[in-house]
């Protein structure tokens, strides 16, 4: 795998959770209640702890003097490796906690591959990242169940939900160049072979939920990795970003 492989790969993981850390941010001091205002906030915090991490490697891969903050706060959007998914908007409390559990699942699955990497520094940034998302995919699961099998109005939301944020599900298993570059030098997993452990999963935990799963996963919206944005990245950097960019390299 090439060095400029391997730093492509790091940005997918350190974007993916950049961003859904963001987005879950958005929630603090606006929660439904306190107890989940708090925890909303303590999974952001552990996602860009988790940010942190992937894209401090990246910068060491790139050799280019980039930090993780100057990779985070200085590309602009096209240079952003995420999965569609994590972008999406918050909407109400039950969409924000459906996109946190189709997440949180398939990272809980990639951070066990990972663990097993043939590069040291990528299995030790999983295994630390692991026992944080084992947690989160826990409360996310019991409440996508607990509001899927609650109400009428709590199913009928969580079930829209669903129905949303399902296709892009997809790209998630969707394998390229790289990702094969990275089975061929045993950094990680084929994308597409944890696919149907997925499905079995999600299936179970849908069925408790008394939630139908709208269509298959792999026909999907998006792109690999990031490529193709919705109009929602680009807003959300620019509240992430207004602070680099206003004033550039603060420090405090």
């Amino acid at each position: 795998m090439t060095p400029q492989d391997l730093f492509q790969y790091l940005l997918r993981l350190g974007d993916n959770t950049l961003v859904l850390g963001h987005r879950t941010s958005e929630w603090c001091g606006t929660g439904p209640v306190l107890e989940e205002d708090i925890a909303l906030a303590n999974t952001a915090l552990d996602l860009i702890g988790q940010t942190q991490m992937w894209l401090g490697y990246a910068g060491e891969v790139e050799s280019e003097g980039r930090s993780a903050d100057d990779l985070a706060m200085l590309r602009d959007v096209w240079d952003f490796r995420n999965v569609l998914l994590v972008e999406q908007p918050n909407g109400d409390f039950g969409q924000t906690m459906m996109r946190q559990f189709l997440f949180d699942l398939w990272h809980d699955l990639m951070l066990a591959n990972l663990q097993k990497s043939a590069d040291p520094r990528i299995a030790e940034i999983a295994e630390k990242a692991s026992k944080e998302v084992r947690y989160h995919l826990e409360r996310s699961t019991d409440t996508v169940v607990g509001l899927g099998d609650g109400s009428p109005e709590s199913h009928r939301r969580m079930q829209a939900a669903l129905n949303l944020l399902w296709p892009y599900v997809g790209e998630l298993f969707v394998p390229d160049d790289i990702d094969a570059a990275a089975v061929a030098a045993g950094i990680g997993p084929d994308p597409a072979g944890i696919g149907a452990q997925y499905r079995n999963l999600a299936d179970e935990v849908m069925a408790r939920a008394t939630l139908a799963i709208p269509s298959d996963p792999f026909a999907h919206k998006g792109g690999k990795s990031g490529f193709r944005h919705t109009e929602h990245l680009g807003h959300m950097l620019t509240e992430m970003q207004w602070l680099q960019r206003a004033y550039p390299g603060a420090t405090w």
